[in-house]
């Protein structure tokens, strides 16, 4: 009996599986057809919406306000950010777009920035789509009981379980209140523990409603990439006004941190089978209509002030535009005498520098002659002569140098007279050629050749040998203003004088005893 049981249990699990292999194949196909059809489903049309969004360079204007947007408590907008919060303890700010939003589907993509000190921060950033505009308040500097919804960058541990930072997502009818012990996460849609403080790169946020569906990505800050995003929550079936404004908001307590937003960029969203509506059909008749007006008397005032420019100017009237601008040809003529001129200039000062050097040279080498002479003197009288070797190496040099600086001044005197060489047949000729190019250049090589030589003989030129035989004396020691007996005498006075003064003081307190 052993033989039929072994053989039906080998045939019962040869069907067990053939049949799972057969439900894993079918569950295969299906999973591989939903993922068809899901990834032929087109995307929806994104159309970005400028009255929505802000970034830099130029995100504010001269006046400190950002178009399209108001700022309201300690938020500080700039060029290419908006501080919403310094990092110093209980600060708030936020920032409110202006027009409210009349489209159901949309995406923002919000990039921010949070850094702060300490390893913990405080106490987070929001991000807003209510009915109502929230410009101050408890729940991240925005006010309490909205309506509609809020995504909180939650960077402090209120609760105390070390689930922070967190991103928190939290839908409110104009009722609840929000729950700040627990972090909001009693009342939480969704939420996803993310680390968005002190990163290298400034965090993205992209948050998509559509189809009544709420989906939030996360840049987490580590790359460059923007597209690089890591899913954090979604929430389906959920509603939302259908009209309202964006808002960000940020708020500080005991900790601080800056928060910074960088961007925020709108789109908004259709089905891919509906027609996109015209540009034309999105502006109100009213606002059209004062546009227009605009633009008309707009037209009217420029009209008239080129009449009135006509009537002072009637000698500009016949001559055609062209000609009252410089050609590409006159402002290179004039680039180019410009630079003679500033090189005839150079070339003076230069000049004027090396004459002030000759004439020092000259009356070093006269000091050294008058000591040369003297030392001829004391020689003919019998006194050793110990600087004799010296004095004549130094009175070679010195000829030297002057020899040297007579050939530079020569040099200088003919880079004058090439650079007015240029400057006439610049102003003869009417044009830049290529000679004069060429005489550029070798004026500029000139000029080279005779820094170096300048340089060299600076260095190679001895001191003032006068300088160094002329010597002041030394001043003669001063005696001290007091001395060792005088100290002592007055250090006993000034004993005597305390102990005396102690004395009084005692027996003025022992008479005023006498009365209690």
């Amino acid at each position: 009996m052993a033989v039929p049981i072994g053989k039906g249990l080998v045939a019962k699990s040869y069907l067990l599986i053939s049949v799972l292999f057969i439900t894993l194949q079918s569950i295969g196909c299906d999973n591989i057809a939903a993922g068809v059809s899901t990834s032929e489903q087109e995307a929806p049309h994104r159309r970005f919406e400028y009255k929505y969004s802000f970034k830099g360079p130029h995100l504010s204007l001269t006046d400190g306000s950002i178009p399209f947007w108001i700022h309201s408590g300690n938020a500080i907008p700039s060029a290419d950010q908006v501080r919403i919060t310094p990092s110093l303890r209980s600060q708030k700010g936020s920032v409110w777009s202006k027009n409210m939003v009349l489209f159901e589907s949309w995406e923002a993509v919000v990039t921010f920035r949070v850094s702060g000190r300490g390893r913990m921060g405080a106490d987070g950033l929001g991000i807003w789509f209510t009915s109502q505009q929230g410009l101050d308040g408890p729940v991240y500097g925005a006010a309490d009981k909205w309506n509609g919804i809020g995504i909180f960058f939650d960077s402090f541990d209120n609760d105390g379980k070390k689930n922070n930072p967190a991103i928190v997502v939290v839908g409110n009818n104009g009722k609840l209140v929000y729950d700040h012990q627990n972090d909001g996460t009693t009342q939480a849609l969704g939420t996803c523990l993310r680390d968005f403080r002190n990163k290298p790169y400034p965090i993205r946020a992209k948050i998509t409603y559509y189809k009544k569906s709420l989906t939030v990505m996360i840049n987490n800050g580590f790359t460059p990439d923007k597209d690089d995003y890591e899913f954090c929550t979604k929430m389906d079936n959920i509603v939302i006004p259908k009209e309202g404004f964006f808002g960000i908001s940020a708020a500080t307590g005991g900790l601080a941190d800056d928060h910074d937003v960088l961007s925020f960029l709108l789109f908004r969203l259709t089905e891919p089978g509906q027609q996109k509506p015209p540009a034309e059909a999105e502006i109100p008749k009213e606002e059209k209509d004062k546009y227009q007006e605009e633009f008309e008397n707009f037209q009217l005032d420029l009209d008239k002030k080129k009449e009135e420019f006509q009537k002072e100017h009637p000698d500009v009237q016949g001559e055609p535009i062209e000609e009252q601008y410089e050609s590409v040809n006159d402002r290179e003529i004039r680039q180019v005498f410009e630079g003679q001129n500033r090189i005839h200039l150079e070339i003076k000062q230069l000049h004027r520098q090396l004459a002030m050097i000759l004439d020092e040279q000259r009356r070093y080498v006269s000091v050294i002659t008058d000591e040369v002479a003297k030392k001829g003197i004391n020689a003919e009288s019998g006194q050793p002569d110990a600087g004799g070797p010296q004095m004549s190496s130094v009175i070679a040099t010195q000829h030297e140098v002057l020899k040297n600086l007579n050939d530079l001044r020569l040099s200088f005197q003919e880079s004058l007279k090439q650079v007015g060489s240029v400057q006439h047949q610049g102003n003869a000729a009417g044009l830049g050629t290529y000679e004069t190019v060429q005489h550029f250049n070798e004026i500029k090589e000139h000029l080279h050749s005779v820094k170096r030589d300048v340089d060299h003989l600076v260095q190679r030129s001895p001191p003032n040998p006068a300088e160094k035989m002329l010597k002041c004396p030394d001043f003669p020691p001063i005696p001290p203003c007091l001395s060792t007996l005088h100290f002592v005498v007055f250090m006993v006075i000034q004993s005597v004088l305390f102990f005396c003064y102690i004395m009084y003081k005692s027996q003025q307190e022992a008479a005023a005893k006498k009365f209690f």
